[in-house]
């Protein structure tokens, strides 16, 4: 083998060790089942149990144990559709409630939680979060099986519960389990509202015993590996990978370190906080999101399983990444405070993920796999896991429950924090190679301002000043510490599929900054003219991000370099009164100078694509006056009859109303209409992508020209306003579009050019 091959390797061997193990110890807690005959009628393993939450109903007349959960579907794949029906049997004191799982066609019933509060499944009353919380509180909430998930014949098997399967479970008896707190406060927790405030409150007592006996066994595969290095006769020198060791006892202390990792893997896929994914048949993870948030109804994976959240797949997982390590490179990771040392490095190359203010709390979310992680390494690395939890002091966020809750001191913390990081590393920073910054944070505060903001653009609507707290301290830091943005790389570091970008408008890219040390002879230049140099580069700039396809929803943020490099090149920026501009005040100005540049290449559209954004950003997709339509087709040299012949208009009683996607003509042909329009172009690129995917915008795309880049520069505007007006439905469409356009132009290439006497195309 070569490289790190034989590594990977041995992680395999000792994890299918482990897990075979585990399999002789708890193997009894993970029982097969009995298939249906419409299943097949065989034995099968069991991949998951679906769980729900329940707590007593508060109306004394019911009492029912009423089950919390958001929806009832199991899964939403075409032709393999599954729910639970909720069967209530009111011939018992109090009622109770049957899980049944129902296939075929229909639908099931809402679920009995929504951002009001639960409904009881039983007797109908409304329940307000409070009580729930409360119950959860007293202890108790309850959890109840709800669906058994198997592996049949031809894919996922969802079978109703069973007592045998709930006894089973019951009989888990875990000891020896963490018993840490929860912090009171922490960014992104929610369970402590619900009773939940110790880290083994994250996982069911099954859980608990799978977790424990994986993270002991991490020791004993140590230990073996050592006894077989003795039996194949190689020296054990008894210098540990702590203590710089690169014998036998170091390689048997790296392998501990990297099957502890894939325990981790399984803790992940392993707590009461993974949801089920009814639309891809298989078991979410905990950390979805950087956050610890309530789930009400959830699933168990089995461990001992060959399909997600088994642990022979998380070590797979290890593995791989193992082997691609080319293993002649040598490497080193030190754990330092960026704040007061960067030192032992002459002149290092620097690229950072700095902090994000408020946003995340690292340290306090890094103990839910500490825990883990110091129970299996302990003894491996005794002064890394000396404390019980993450050491949280110096962590640089801007927490106000660190502060006894004072705002201002958690912020005057980050900002001096970060500072002097940045002042550490333009110190040792090498002089030949910039300073890079990653940045993924939504600039989501807005504010109107009689100076800075409420502005009108050329529509006549007011724009909000935009701006961030996260990003003004970050860039504070970097301005105050001397340097200058000197370029802007937006990244695609985050997946499409993840769950917070399924269905949303999260950000999909990072901002990476470039940043060099400022000039000493940097000037000094007036507001005036900073507005005139950031009108004269901006719109260049953005168009070679659009150009780049950047997601509209990644727009502000990639704006943000080329707009902070023209007012970070100089050393003040001086506002009228002479005080020096503040960068929060530059942020704003730039994102109105985007909105602005946005709406001026509205120069570029055809009049009738004019007059529908103009009414687009004042009525949506709703109807408006015809009186108000007709003035405004004449400032846009138009007409209402010409709109409505270009078929993306309706008029009728006095009213008018811009054509949803689904309403346009399926007899169409972009090379023969009459009169194109860059609006129903991207309007028909939108809804062929959805319909039809690549292929089908594909195929529009080869046949319009020059229309399809307009289209594209469109969906930027018209996110814009979506984005505005709190549209984000209508935003993730436009937001869509451009994402996928590198490849719907890549497959418009591939098609090639077809005849102008084609058929209609979609619709």
């Amino acid at each position: 083998m070569y490289g790190a091959h034989g590594l990977a390797e041995d992680i395999r061997s000792y994890g299918k060790w482990m897990r075979d193990e585990a399999e002789r110890r708890i193997g009894h807690l993970y029982p097969k089942v009995t298939l249906p005959k419409e299943y097949g009628g065989s034995e099968a393993t069991v991949i998951a149990w679906l769980w729900v939450r329940s707590v007593t109903c508060p109306n004394p007349a019911c009492g029912a144990q009423m089950p919390l959960t958001s929806k009832w579907w199991l899964s939403k794949k075409k032709g393999k559709e599954a729910w639970v029906e909720p069967q209530v049997d009111y011939g018992t004191t109090p009622p109770t409630i049957r899980y049944v799982v129902t296939t075929g066609k229909g639908k099931p019933q809402d679920g009995t939680v929504n951002r009001q509060g639960v409904r009881c499944i039983a007797c109908g009353t409304p329940v307000p979060f409070d009580y729930v919380r409360s119950e959860g509180k007293a202890g108790r909430m309850e959890v109840q099986l709800m669906t058994i998930v198997a592996e049949g014949q031809h894919g996922r098997a969802y079978l109703s519960p069973n007592d045998e399967q709930v006894a089973i479970a019951e009989q888990a008896k875990p000891v020896s389990v963490p018993e840490t707190d929860l912090p009171e406060q922490a960014l992104g927790f929610r369970v402590q509202l619900y009773g939940m405030t110790k880290h083994r409150d994250l996982f069911t007592s099954r859980q608990l015993v799978a977790l424990t006996t994986f993270s002991d066994l991490v020791q004993e595969a140590g230990e073996k590996v050592l006894a077989d290095a003795q039996q194949a006769g190689i020296p054990v020198d008894g210098i540990s990978l702590n203590d710089g060791g690169t014998g036998a006892n170091a390689y048997a202390d790296a392998l501990a370190t990297y099957l502890a990792i894939a325990v981790d893997r399984l803790a992940d896929k392993g707590s009461v906080l993974c949801a089920w994914d009814v639309t891809r048949d298989n078991l979410g993870h905990t950390f979805a999101r950087q956050a610890i948030p309530m789930i009400w109804d959830f699933g168990e994976a089995n461990p001992l399983s060959n399909s997600g959240g088994n642990f022979q797949g998380a070590v797979d997982w290890v593995a791989e990444v193992i082997k691609l390590s080319p293993c002649y490179a040598p490497g080193e990771a030190k754990q330092r405070d960026a704040t007061t040392a960067i030192n032992g490095l002459a002149h290092p190359l620097i690229s950072t993920d700095p902090p994000y203010y408020d946003n995340i709390g690292y340290a306090d979310l890094a103990d839910f796999f500490y825990i883990w992680l110091r129970r299996s390494l302990h003894a491996v690395y005794p002064d890394l896991f000396r404390t019980v939890l993450v050491p949280k002091a110096q962590e640089l966020v801007a927490t106000p429950y660190r502060f006894e809750g004072n705002k201002n001191k958690a912020q005057e913390f980050f900002e001096t924090g970060l500072e002097h990081a940045f002042e550490r590393m333009r110190a040792v920073q090498r002089p030949d190679y910039p300073l890079t910054v990653y940045y993924a944070f939504k600039q989501t505060e807005s504010e109107a301002e009689e100076d800075e903001g409420g502005e009108a653009n050329s529509n006549g609507n007011i724009i909000k000043a935009i701006a961030s707290t996260g990003w003004e301290t970050m860039l504070e830091g970097l301005i105050r510490a001397g340097f200058t943005i000197t370029g802007t790389w937006p990244m695609r570091t985050e997946l499409l599929n993840r769950s917070t970008g399924l269905g949303t408008n999260a950000l999909a890219s990072s901002i990476v900054m470039v940043c060099r040390p400022r000039l000493a002879e940097a000037q000094v230049v007036s507001r005036r003219q900073f507005l005139n140099a950031l009108r004269a580069e901006l719109p260049t700039a953005l168009k070679n991000l659009q150009h780049g396809s950047v997601a509209p929803v990644d727009l502000a943020q990639a704006t943000i370099g080329p707009g902070m490099a023209v007012f970070s090149r100089y050393s003040k920026v001086l506002e009228s009164d002479g005080a020096s501009m503040r960068v929060r005040t530059a942020l704003q100005l730039i994102n109105q100078m985007l909105d602005e540049v946005l709406a001026e290449q509205e120069g570029e559209y055809d009049a009738d694509t004019r007059w529908a954004v103009a009414w687009f950003e004042q009525y949506g997709l709703e109807e408006g006056p015809y009186g108000v339509a007709e003035t405004l087709s004449k400032a846009k040299n138009t007409a209402v009859g010409a709109l409505v012949e270009a078929g993306i208009l309706r008029a009728q009683s006095g009213k008018v109303r811009l054509l949803r996607r689904n309403e346009f003509s399926s007899n169409w042909n972009p090379v023969t209409a009459k009169r194109l329009t860059a609006w129903e172009v991207t309007q028909r690129l939108i809804r062929a992508l959805q319909e039809h995917g690549d292929t089908g915008a594909a195929t529009i795309l080869e046949h319009v020209g020059t229309y399809g880049e307009v289209a594209r520069d469109l969906a930027y505007r018209l996110y814009t306003i979506c984005e505005r007006k709190k549209w984000a439905d209508e935003a993730l469409a436009y937001n869509s579009l451009v994402v996928e356009w590198s490849d719907i132009n890549g497959e418009a290439e591939r098609l090639g050019r077809t005849t102008a006497e084609q058929a209609p195309l979609f619709s």
